[in-house]
């Protein structure tokens, strides 16, 4: 398994990157066990989760992912095998049982959700920690442009720098990162990390796969090469819409067909099916699964530092991984490149 740094940090990570969300919805401890003990097998030392896990959110379940993770970290002893990444849940009066409705990223609440996942994960120190989505006003989730009317009040950057220098003097937090940012977003960051003397982002986790390349388009390609931010890719196969399971049986058990289509709508768009029908076929067509096709695609961009990849079985963790080590001939990229040109910006 191929291994990178992430952003200035000095942590090297695999490219491959297992993500958790399924766990304690869609998957049981044992088999979130099952998978972490396999991708070790396969050479990832890179565990993604967040305090929000796992999905969908709801108070019955929220926390239970690190749980899992915090379990099988007390029952293994391999805490030093792994790298860790987890996440503070930016502000959402809707989920008002993470820490009641004003949950945001103060200083009260940064600490307050550290304490807690640590508790969870059973660790003493998170290697990377996220803020999941920011406090202020910015198009995510689906939405793909910015609004002036939806303003809020929200925390200046350089109170939560300062809250997370905090943690890190302490020995609780090594690194940090950004997810769901803009490129705006993630200048900000640098920029009062650089003007006040406050840590240094190291990461960016957005949406990135063969239907939602707005990353590409939106100047954090550029931002993220110049600021030396590391992408961590999440959703490289669109809740399951690029395997094509739901083109074969629209019926097929997955989180689509599981959760209410209200919940993230962004991969029900037509131009998202429309793409992944297309894309299916050109991976069938050339001998490839079209979860192959969609991984090695985003495995082989040059600014993906780690793909993000979920499962909720061994078999799709084995896929996903072996994905890896497919080479798409440059005929291949041409034709997605064609593909994504016909269809533009079918989904964020």
């Amino acid at each position: 398994m191929k291994t990178t740094i992430l952003g200035d940090s000095n942590l090297r990570v695999s490219r491959v990157c297992l993500g958790s969300m399924t766990w304690g919805e869609q998957n049981s401890q044992a088999e979130a066990h099952s998978q972490i003990d396999y991708a070790l097998e396969r050479g990832i030392n890179f565990i993604d989760t967040a305090e929000m896990y796992p999905v969908m959110p709801k108070a019955a379940t929220q926390g239970s992912t690190e749980t899992m993770i915090g379990n099988w970290l007390q029952q293994s002893g391999r805490r030093a095998d792994i790298v860790l990444a987890t996440k503070i849940a930016g502000p959402n009066p809707a989920q008002d049982w993470i820490r009641g409705a004003a949950h945001n990223l103060d200083a009260a609440n940064i600490r307050a959700a550290v304490e807690a996942s640590l508790r969870r994960l059973r660790t003493d120190y998170i290697d990377l920690y996220q803020l999941h989505w920011p406090s202020r006003n910015v198009p995510i989730f689906g939405a793909t442009a910015f609004d002036p009317a939806n303003e809020r009040p929200c925390v200046p950057i350089e109170d939560t720098l300062g809250a997370l220098q905090g943690l890190i003097d302490e020995g609780k937090l090594r690194h940090i990162g950004v997810s769901n940012e803009s490129a705006w977003g993630v200048a900000a960051f640098t920029r009062a990390a650089a003007t006040a003397g406050l840590p240094r982002i190291a990461t960016i986790q957005n949406l990135y796969n063969l239907t939602a390349r707005g990353f590409e388009t939106a100047l954090l390609t550029e931002t993220c090469y110049r600021e030396n931010v590391a992408l961590l890719a999440y959703s490289p196969l669109a809740f399951g819409q690029l395997t094509a399971k739901y083109l074969d049986d629209p019926a097929a058990r997955g989180r689509l067909t599981l959760f209410p289509a209200s919940w993230s709508p962004r991969y029900l768009r037509p131009g998202v099916i429309a793409a992944a029908t297309e894309y299916a076929a050109l991976a069938r067509a050339n001998g490839m699964s079209p979860a192959q096709l969609a991984l090695a695609w985003c495995y082989s961009r040059w600014f993906v530092a780690s793909t993000i990849i979920g499962a909720t079985s061994l078999a799709q963790l084995k896929e996903n991984i072996d994905a890896a080590e497919v080479t798409l001939s440059a005929d291949v990229v041409a034709a997605i490149d064609a593909i994504h040109a016909r269809l533009p910006n079918p989904g964020q």
